[in-house]
């Protein structure tokens, strides 16, 4: 039955290892030196080989072990991203790159795994490279060490690569000590709940459902919060659009401040 804990823990518990293997895959690629690039639809909006195999072995991982799981079966949906920052990927900004496993039930994200493969990867030669961050609602988050922006301080992250009039007019309206523009939802996550920003601020289409579903969980999990930037929560269920089309606006703390200061007019242009 989907909704059975035994069933939930064992499908986070296989989450776990094959996000570790994704992350393996995706160093290496680097290392082989040959990234096979595509545009998929504009010049910030790649595909590489560590895409194709990364999903390749997270989605035949999953059939093999749950055969009657349906992969994006029933209440029970899994939103995968293998390779979430791809173009900094490309760029060598590895420390923005996530795998990215999340589980829906009845369309509330409930599960989420965020393998980061180049974690530590600027601590020298013989550091090891990579982690996992897990969570489970009621349960807790597990993998990193909570921290907190310093109070009062109020830093915002945002996309680097898709920004555009209404991002930048939602940011300025934050009010913000500081502006972090860095790639990837997931990583963007990990810097709320490890005290490097105080909102996660993007105001515009774009990002996926995919992008978000393992993301939220953690958040919500340390008593986080991840909506659209009307303040509607996210719906993961199958039939649902892919496209997060109303942004998203995230915080650990503090989200009622965050969430009154969007401006109306970046409201109206941002359809749910």
């Amino acid at each position: 039955m989907a909704s059975s804990p035994t069933v939930l823990m064992r499908l986070v518990a296989s989450a776990y290892s094959i996000a570790q293997k994704a992350g393996t895959i995706v160093r290496r690629v680097i290392a082989e030196g040959d990234l096979g690039i595509v545009e998929k639809t504009c010049a910030t909006d790649l595909q590489t080989k560590a895409d194709r195999l990364a999903q390749m072995s997270i989605c035949s991982s999953l059939a093999r072990k749950f055969p009657k799981l349906t992969i994006i079966g029933e209440e029970l949906v899994v939103w995968v991203d293998p390779l979430d920052g791809t173009k900094e990927y490309t760029e060598g900004l590895l420390d923005n790159v996530t795998v990215l496993i999340g589980i829906a039930y009845e369309g509330k994200a409930i599960a989420g795994v965020i393998n980061q493969p180049y974690y530590n990867y600027q601590a020298g030669p013989d550091a090891v490279l990579g982690r996992t961050i897990w969570g489970v609602l009621g349960l807790g988050a597990f993998g990193f060490q909570l921290k907190e922006v310093p109070a009062g301080k109020h830093i915002i992250t945002t996309t680097r690569s898709h920004n555009n009039k209404l991002v930048t007019d939602c940011v300025t309206a934050m009010n913000p000590d500081d502006v972090l523009r860095v790639g990837g939802a997931g990583n963007k996550i990990i810097q709320l709940i490890e005290g490097k920003a105080s909102a996660y601020v993007f105001a515009s289409p774009g990002c996926k459902k995919w992008d978000t579903c393992a993301p939220e969980v953690i958040l919500h999990a340390v008593g986080g919060k991840l909506t659209d930037i009307h303040g509607n929560a996210l719906q993961y269920n199958k039939e649902v659009k892919h496209m997060n089309s109303a942004g998203v606006l995230a915080t650990l703390r503090n989200y009622d401040y965050y969430a009154s200061r969007v401006p109306e007019s970046v409201k109206n242009a941002l359809v749910p």
